[in-house]
């Protein structure tokens, strides 16, 4: 019977974020651009929601944040050798 070898560059991306992580930006660009077009600020008074580029970097910001809290940490091992 043949295993699966799971390779660690797949769960990472350039070896610094967690995929989910990446995903949950990517996710969060999307929420950040529909919010801007669904929702929007009609008098342009508003910081955020009246330039699609900060609604996507915003939504990028806290799609990460959330997805980074589903993230797997990792467990320091202790050498008692």
């Amino acid at each position: 019977m043949r295993e699966k070898t799971t390779n660690k560059s797949t769960k990472m991306i350039f070896g610094k974020i967690p995929l989910i992580s990446a995903v949950g930006a990517i996710a969060g660009i999307i929420g950040g651009y529909l919010y801007y077009a669904k929702v929007g600020c009609n008098s342009g008074s508003c910081a955020i929601t009246s330039n699609p580029w900060l609604s996507m970097l915003w939504g990028a910001a806290m799609g990460y944040l959330v997805f980074d809290i589903f993230a797997g940490k990792k467990k320091k091992t202790e050498d008692n050798g």
